[in-house]
């Protein structure tokens, strides 16, 4: 099942897709099916996966496909290069990221994103995949200017505001036979620049889980970002990027440019 979180009518409301439609599951509106041209898209988290209808902790991957790995000249890692992203990075489907001023390269990274769904400590990798909730298609933006290390994101790279959009689903689960089988892409302006796949991933989805679950209690609504392939080239305001996964969605994105004196990064 697709499932999707949206604004609607001047609420928020849980939906799942059925016949090309969302069908609202709010109860004053319960069957209620309105179009997907109709709604504000939200990041895909539901409000019984999460209270407050947003991702919990944020962890992303840097480097976890040997080709990217390469791409940047980098030798790949040996065990996990973790980092935790910001909730406000968070936009959803169809939104707009902001591309600040004076910055040279910022480019996308189309990135198979993993919800938990429920308590998982010390997991073993057997037991990995019975613990996520669902996936969805993350775009994780990076800021190459602000990089000081690529073993070290800091934080100007990776956690601007509207710098990882996330959707347009969350994909159950079950209806995702093997994480580690799906064909990846990105198009910016309607051109193929990445593709790849998760079956490259250098720590595959369960190894993740296992791994982050050994030191920390991983929860509902948590978010593993499990790193992109190679193929990233910069993005300038006006593009559409749109990052896509087979069998989990395809998330359309707007870069547009910042504009001084409003917002969180005026006077950056």
């Amino acid at each position: 099942m697709k499932r999707a979180r949206i604004a609607w009518a001047g609420g928020i409301h849980d939906a799942i897709e059925v016949d090309g439609q969302l069908e609202l599951l709010t109860p004053a509106f319960q069957g209620r099916r309105v179009g997907l041209d109709e709604v504000v898209w939200l990041p895909p988290f539901s409000s019984a996966l999460s209270p407050q209808g947003r991702a919990r902790t944020v962890l992303a991957l840097g480097l976890n496909y040997a080709d990217h790995a390469k791409e940047l000249a980098f030798k790949a890692p040996e065990e996990p290069l973790a980092f935790v992203k910001g909730q406000a990075s968070l936009i959803g489907h169809r939104g707009f990221t902001v591309r600040p001023d004076g910055v040279n390269f910022m480019h996308y990274e189309c990135e198979l994103a993993v919800v938990i769904g429920q308590p998982a400590k010390r997991v073993k990798k057997a037991d990995a995949l019975s613990f996520v909730a669902g996936y969805t298609v993350a775009n994780d933006y990076a800021i190459r200017d602000y990089l000081e290390n690529w073993y070290r994101p800091n934080l100007k790279v990776k956690n601007r505001d509207t710098c990882t959009p996330i959707g347009p689903w969350l994909v159950d689960a079950a209806d995702v036979p093997d994480p580690q089988a799906l064909a990846l892409r990105t198009t910016v302006n309607g051109q193929l620049t990445q593709q790849g796949n998760t079956k490259d991933m250098i720590f595959d989805v369960a190894t993740l889980i296992e791994y982050f679950s050994a030191f920390m209690t991983l929860m509902p609504g948590d978010l593993i970002l499990t790193g992109t392939p190679d193929g990233v080239v910069d993005c300038q305001p006006g593009d559409v990027v749109i990052t896509e996964i087979d069998g989990i969605g395809a998330l359309t994105n707007t870069i547009t440019a910042e504009r001084r004196g409003s917002g969180p990064d005026s006077g950056q």
